[in-house]
C-alpha cells in the first residue's frame, strides 16, 4: 500500500474533492446528499445540502461551486461497515447540474436537460480556461436496464449545453491536458481511458462527422474507472475501482502503473498543498479521506484561486 495519511473519517460515501487555497477540502457526500467542507484537522462542515446525488465538483470563473448531481442512489451497507451505491433511488426524478453559493449555501439548478432530454446521471466535471465546462453523464442503473449517455460541454450561466460524445459507456472522470488541447474521459464498466482532441473550447476534432478518441494504455488485472485528475507532468490519474487505487497513465498512453490503497472503491483523487504536491483522495465505501505526497505536483485547476468570496475562510 502507499504511503498516506487519514485526514477524515466518518463521511457518507465521499468523492469531489477541492482542495482549497486555506488548507480545507471540499467533499460531496453522495449518500448525505451534501457538499461538505473537511478542516485540516478533520473536522466535517456541511457547506449546502443538494439532496438527491451530488457527485463530482469544481470551482466556477464566479466563485461558486458547480455540481454534478446524479439524482441519488439505493444504498447497502455490509456487516463491516462498508457502504455502496447501486440503483438508482426510489426518490430519483433526474439529474442535474447544480450552483451552490460557498457562503450562503444556497443551491441551484443550472441545467437538467439538453435539447429536451432529461440528464440521466451526471457524474463529474472539469473548467477550461475559456470558462465553459465538459462534464460527463454516468447514467443510472435499474433491476434490467441501464442509460446510454455521454460527455457534454455547457457554459456556468444557464445560456448554452450541448452534447458532444455519445454513447459511451457510463462515461465517469473527466479532465484536461495540461495545454488544454485533449479531453480525457474514462468508462467506469469497461476500464478504459479515452483521449479526444481538442479544435477549440468546447469543439472536439471530428473525423467524418463525429469526435474519434484514442484509447490509453489499460492495467492488465480486473479493475473499473471512477473520477480522475491530471498531474504537473501531464500523467491522468484515474481512481479505480476493485482494484482500489490510483492508475497513473504516461500522457503518451504508452505505459501505466497502478499505487494501491486500502479502499476497493477509491474514487476521486485531487492536488493541494504547497507546490500542489499533495494528493488528496476519497476512500468511499470506508467513508474517509486521505492524503498522500505527490513528486511531480498536481495540474493546477482553472479558477480555483480567482473570484473566491473573500469571507470564505476557515
Amino acid at each position: 500500500m502507499s504511503e498516506h495519511t487519514e485526514i477524515t473519517s466518518g463521511l457518507r460515501f465521499p468523492e469531489g474533492p477541492i482542495a482549497m487555497p486555506d488548507g480545507s477540502v471540499l467533499v460531496v457526500e453522495i449518500e448525505r446528499g451534501t457538499l461538505s467542507r473537511v478542516r485540516p484537522d478533520g473536522v466535517i462542515e456541511v457547506v449546502a445540502e443538494p439532496g438527491g446525488g451530488p457527485n463530482g465538483a469544481a470551482i466556477g470563473p464566479d466563485g461558486h461551486c458547480y455540481l454534478c448531481n446524479n439524482g441519488g442512489f439505493e444504498w447497502s451497507h455490509s456487516a463491516s461497515g462498508l457502504t455502496f451505491p447501486g440503483n438508482q433511488a426510489a426518490d430519483y426524478r433526474s439529474g442535474r447540474i447544480e450552483r451552490v453559493n460557498l457562503v450562503t449555501g444556497a443551491v441551484e439548478v443550472i441545467y437538467d436537460a439538453c435539447d429536451g432530454e432529461p440528464l440521466k446521471g451526471p457524474n463529474d466535471l472539469v473548467f477550461d480556461a475559456d470558462g465553459g465546462f465538459w462534464f460527463t453523464d454516468h447514467g443510472k442503473n435499474r433491476p434490467r436496464s441501464r442509460d446510454r449517455t455521454g460527455v457534454f460541454y455547457a457554459r456556468p450561466d444557464g445560456s448554452h449545453i450541448e452534447e458532444k460524445i455519445s454513447p459511451l459507456e457510463a462515461p465517469n472522470g473527466i479532465g484536461l491536458s495540461p495545454d488544454e488541447t485533449t479531453l480525457y474521459v474514462a468508462e467506469t464498466p469497461t476500464g478504459r481511458l479515452w483521449a479526444y482532441d481538442i479544435d477549440s473550447p468546447g469543439v472536439l476534432k471530428e473525423t467524418r462527422g463525429r469526435p474519434i478518441g484514442r484509447m490509453m494504455a489499460q492495467i492488465p488485472d480486473h479493475h473499473l474507472f471512477d473520477s480522475l485528475a491530471v498531474d504537473a507532468a501531464g500523467n491522468v490519474c484515474v481512481a479505480t475501482l476493485i482494484n482500489g487505487g490510483i492508475t497513473v497513465h504516461s500522457p503518451d498512453g504508452k505505459s501505466a502503473h497502478h499505487i494501491a490503497l486500502p479502499d476497493l472503491l477509491t474514487t476521486n483523487i485531487c492536488f493541494g498543498g504547497p507546490d500542489l504536491k499533495t494528493a488528496f483522495v476519497t476512500l468511499s465505501t470506508t467513508g474517509r479521506l486521505i492524503s498522500m505526497p505527490w513528486e511531480a505536483g498536481g495540474l493546477g485547476l482553472n479558477f480555483l484561486n480567482k473570484n473566491l468570496p473573500r469571507n470564505l475562510t476557515l
